[in-house]
């Protein structure tokens, strides 16, 4: 599936709840089914600078497809990051680099962060994304 096709599933899905706090335990609930980050990569190379909370993020290139594991010591960062390794894992790197992020203004989620977790949503888009990069690197 393509990440645009995975980023209007994901706000379809949103748009069913009625309110805000439904939408949090949704993304509790995504944050529980995330695929974990193999312990040896909890390391400070693969923490997220600029969040509040600890996000660990490593990424594997697999059939020139990136693979993303994560785990946060928060349960709604976990849940974010989990909304993003939903929309981009498994994708190749240049559609990563590519991806247009504005799905997440149309759950409404950055109108509902606090402004340092609002920061840290973008830190890891933005890791995300260098990720990609590196990988496109490789690849060329």
């Amino acid at each position: 599936m393509e990440i645009e096709d995975i980023q209007n599933e994901i706000i379809d899905e949103f748009s069913m709840f009625e309110d805000w706090e439904e939408r949090y335990q949704y993304m509790i609930d995504l944050g529980k089914d995330l695929p974990l980050i193999n312990a040896q990569y909890k390391t400070d190379d693969n923490l997220i600078s600029g969040c509040q909370s600890k996000v660990w993020v490593h990424a594997d290139l697999v059939d020139n497809k990136i693979v993303f594991t994560a785990d946060s010591d928060a349960i709604i960062t976990k849940g974010i990051i989990a909304i993003l390794i939903r929309a981009f894992s498994n994708q190749a790197p240049k559609d990563i680099i590519e991806a247009n992020t504005a799905f997440i203004d149309d759950i409404g989620l950055k109108d509902h962060l606090s402004p340092t977790r609002a920061n840290g949503l973008v830190s890891m888009i933005k890791q995300l994304k260098m990720y990609a990069i590196a990988y496109q690197t490789q690849l060329n």
